[in-house]
């Protein structure tokens, strides 16, 4: 396997005020043996626009990469402030990745004609956004701007969709801020842009979600189905937010990916000096509590993870099928 971590932009390109020194990457997962182009999946983890989480990244991207893919995982823009508005920055950030691995793509050994993305939760919403507005997306770089940006298909796990009634509340709050415009709210909720262009997607959840209600998903199918865009829509019926590949690698840990934090632990560092833009005392004293930086306050009690059901196996093995469920769906049309 080949593996190496590329940046999206120059320095002089990217200007998120909160980025900390982060910059925003693709981590690969390249097949080495022959130089036969392959189908390429870019995944891309949720984290609520807040952070990116580890178990929705690398686990995915080699999950995809043992079924002959070859994978990227994107670690966009995000903020755990949750004081300075993303807008367009993580959706312009996949929309990079996209045309820079089509620039690369005899490089990477990739087919440019099959390139899909794969979101989870927030990541999901980054991955609609792009299916939705790749037309509204240009690029500084003249040459990149001259590649499609629109992605042959999407996978879209748990995800957020809507700004509207069934939204996850945070995850628009991280994107937009407190105060967002009407159009801004009727722009990013996803099933309101559909048209007969968006690509085909694949979507998945589970019906006892408690973060994002399972509603999301249903009104992306049915938007979808309106424009007569081809998708595939299963719904579990048991297991909670976040549940990434399912298998039992995801519950035994040691899942790898720990890069996705990288931008998380450049802000922890200007929330511990008091320095990160723009951030609320209120904010401050709730970030400090959360992740224990000041030995003198006394740590919140944190919420006991979800027991797993006892029977023997599995207890999402059901759950655990739709990567391989997402391979015969993309294999029809790719």
């Amino acid at each position: 396997m080949k593996t190496f971590r590329q940046d999206l932009w120059k320095p002089e390109e990217y200007t998120y005020e909160a980025a900390y020194g982060f910059m925003p990457n693709l981590h690969a997962y390249l097949h080495d043996e022959d130089d036969t182009p392959r189908k390429c999946m870019i995944v891309v983890p949720g984290g609520g626009y807040c952070m990116l989480a580890p178990h929705e990244g690398e686990l995915v991207a080699l999950t995809y990469y043992r079924m002959g893919l070859n994978a990227f995982v994107l670690t966009y823009t995000n903020d755990i402030t949750m004081c300075v508005p993303l807008k367009k920055q993580p959706m312009s950030d996949l929309s990079r990745a996209v045309r820079l691995i089509r620039k690369n793509a005899a490089e990477c050994h990739i087919d440019p004609a099959k390139l899909l993305i794969c979101g989870f939760s927030a990541g999901g919403h980054v991955c609609a956004s792009l299916c939705v507005h790749f037309g509204d997306v240009s690029d500084p770089d003249a040459e990149l701007n001259a590649i499609s940006n629109r992605p042959d298909g999407a996978i879209l796990g748990y995800p957020v969709i809507t700004a509207g009634k069934y939204t996850h509340v945070y995850s628009i709050q991280a994107l937009l801020g407190k105060e967002p415009s009407a159009e801004e709210l009727e722009y990013f909720s996803c099933e309101t842009q559909v048209t007969e262009n968006t690509p085909p997607c694949f979507l998945w959840q589970t019906a006892e979600d408690n973060l994002v209600p399972v509603e999301n998903s249903y009104l992306f199918a049915m938007a979808l189905r309106e424009k007569g865009v081809p998708f595939a829509h299963y719904v579990f019926p048991f297991g909670w937010h976040g549940l990434s590949t399912a298998g039992m690698d995801l519950f035994s840990g040691g899942h790898g990916g720990e890069y996705a934090t990288e931008q998380l632990g450049f802000a922890l560092e200007r929330i511990k000096n008091n320095t990160a833009v723009n951030m609320t005392p209120e904010r401050h004293k709730e970030l400090v509590l959360q992740f224990h930086l000041d030995p003198a306050l006394e740590p919140e009690p944190q919420q006991a993870p979800p027991e797993m059901p006892h029977f023997n196996g599995n207890p999402f093995a059901d759950v655990s099928m739709w990567p391989e469920l997402s391979r015969i769906w993309f294999e029809r049309f790719l």
